[in-house]
């Protein structure tokens, strides 16, 4: 019994020791991908402005949207998917979709409002909703988002390689289960930053490239002007 006891204790340092050097290897990493940072001018390339000022604060559409995306990484909700009556989760609380809704708050709009009118004129349309739709939840599941944006919005280029392409407050979904917003940042490459929400600590991150290699983009949008 002691025997086994002692060999218990030498695996636990063992894994906890690995579990320490993975952790400290991906701080390291994200700290050093997310050091060097550019910006569009870098690259010769011009930042679009929107035409539109929806909640007539003085600034563009875009800018708003930005800005509210920026706001939320700094803010860190704790990464939390449930399900909340009335739709909206608790201000420090939210998961990816949340970052999309609070950021086009921020310019004056309520993406609630606009995925639940259409999903009701549509409904056929959007798979996700099985014929049911449920308000609580049905703007925070991204599947509905890509129905959404794709039919009411711009649809834009998938290619990282397109730099000027991908501009500050544009939306990105990754496969059916993730998304985020476009970041003004950008990499020695010109590809931007992502502004999203995965539980991870830092939530405006140089991880745009290395997202797709493993769940590839499959939307990428911007509000019309």
């Amino acid at each position: 019994m002691k025997r086994f006891l002692k060999v218990l204790f030498i695996i636990i340092i063992i894994l906890l020791i690995f579990a320490i050097v993975a952790i400290t290897t991906y701080v390291i990493w994200t700290l050093q991908i997310n050091k060097q940072v550019y910006y569009a001018k870098d690259f010769g390339i011009e930042v679009l402005k929107s035409k539109k000022d929806k909640d007539n604060d003085g600034i563009d559409d875009y800018t708003d949207i930005l800005e509210g995306a920026k706001l939320e990484a700094q803010r860190k909700p704790r990464y939390n998917s449930e399900y909340y009556a009335g739709g909206y989760p608790p201000d420090d609380e939210g998961v990816c979709t949340d970052v999309i809704w609070r950021a086009l708050k921020n310019a004056g709009y309520s993406l609630k409002d606009m995925v639940d009118e259409d999903i009701k004129n549509n409904v056929d349309k959007y798979q996700r909703v099985g014929g049911t739709p449920d308000p609580n939840i049905d703007f925070r599941r991204v599947p509905n988002l890509k129905v959404y944006f794709e039919r009411n919005q711009l649809s834009l280029t998938l290619d990282l390689n397109k730099i000027e392409e991908w501009q500050p407050g544009d939306i990105v979904a990754f496969g059916k289960s993730h998304i985020g917003i476009i970041s003004d940042k950008r990499n020695k490459k010109g590809i931007p930053f992502l502004l999203h929400n995965g539980g991870q600590p830092i939530r405006e991150e140089n991880i745009l490239e290395v997202y797709n290699n493993f769940d590839p983009i499959t939307g990428h949008y911007r509000m019309k002007d």
